[in-house]
């Protein structure tokens, strides 16, 4: 059992995010045994491209394929989150349907259009809707555990398996070492999370009430900046905003030049660093530092641990899942449950 720091014992947790977040290495070792070995894969000869279907908390597993496998993948990745399907899709193509319910309908509407035009479909979900159509399409599932209690505490369950599945198919051998490292880094991390006065409880608390304003670098960071800014909204219930180098370098500075008087009172720039930066982006984020120290409240660096690219970004991952769980504590607010994404799903069941 996970020792759980002080703030978490006397949290309002009704979901046990607290305790879902501690297990990520637990989770993402198990997800290797889960997703070794099934049939009816492609030959890699026939697969001329990779696409990956999700949604919110599901669909981030993209973006951690294309962070960690798509630049030595053979073949393209795409990441699609939304009801269309690239033209492009068809027989050549292997499709990733990731649904933690396996009910979100975006996520069923383009698998249904991938079954449709030939491509070779692998399901990641805990049942539902998907599990069904890919039974009947004679598609493998990877079966996501029922007792993870939300979608965004089921990474590991969502993102690994799509990367051991690449590794038996012959696209991106070692996918289980890296996952390996990646598991002792999470417990490595984890376990200075979870002691009291943690980097998550500092964070959160230099952050206070103001507004994260999260920048990471490249398709590493663009994974973990997206993943920090999407807990802190779910679970801390607060906006966040996120931007990545190069790009903000060419846009989003030049949007600091007024209201300084404003956005020093409510923004916190918090920057993920990792080893993989380009050494032209290493000096970025010290020039556009300089830039923001005089308009943001307070300045945050988190710096990834590990080795290898899935070691850091599920070591950043970590550190900002509990960041927005200890800013949900110090407001009282229970990071679990997230009433206005139910309503807003029901209306639009109801047409």
């Amino acid at each position: 059992m996970t020792v759980l720091p002080p703030v978490a014992a006397g949290a309002l947790d009704s979901l046990g995010m607290f305790e879902a977040s501690a297990a990520l290495p637990e989770q993402v070792a198990s997800a290797v045994g889960a997703s070794h070995g099934l049939d009816g894969l492609p030959d890699k000869a026939y697969v001329e491209n990779v696409v990956v279907l999700g949604m919110g908390g599901s669909g981030i597993a993209g973006d951690v394929m294309v962070a960690v496998a798509g630049p030595f993948l053979p073949v393209p990745v795409t990441v699609v989150k939304s009801y269309d399907l690239p033209d492009f899709v068809g027989p050549g193509s292997l499709v990733f349907a990731v649904s933690f319910s396996g009910g979100t309908e975006e996520t069923v509407e383009a698998a249904g259009e991938a079954a449709n035009a030939g491509a070779s479909l692998v399901a990641v979900t805990s049942g539902g809707e998907l599990a069904s159509l890919a039974e009947e399409w004679g598609a493998p599932v990877v079966s996501v555990p029922s007792d993870i209690p939300a979608p965004r505490a089921g990474l590991g369950a969502m993102a690994i398996p799509p990367l051991v599945v690449l590794e038996d198919i012959g696209l991106f051998p070692g996918a289980s070492q890296w996952v390996a490292l990646a598991v002792d880094q999470l417990k490595r991390r984890r376990d200075e999370l979870v002691r009291p006065g943690g980097l998550a409880e500092e964070v959160a608390e230099r952050i206070g009430r103001t507004i994260p304003l999260v920048h990471g670098a490249q398709n590493l960071g663009a994974a973990a900046v997206l993943r920090w800014k999407s807990q802190v909204n779910e679970n801390a219930k607060c906006p966040a905003f996120a931007a990545v180098y190069p790009e903000l370098c060419h846009n989003e500075i030049v949007g600091w030049g007024q209201l300084g008087d404003v956005t020093r009172q409510v923004t916190t720039l918090v920057n993920l660093r990792h080893d993989a930066e380009h050494p032209q982006v290493v000096r970025r984020f010290e020039m556009v530092a300089d830039v923001l120290r005089e308009v943001v409240g307070d300045f945050v660096e988190v710096r990834a641990g590990g080795e290898g690219d899935l070691a850091q970004l599920f070591d950043l991952v970590l550190v900002g899942d509990f960041v927005s769980l200890h800013m949900a504590a110090r407001e009282g607010i229970d990071p679990g449950p997230v009433p206005v994404l139910d309503q807003l799903k029901e209306r639009l069941r109801q047409g």
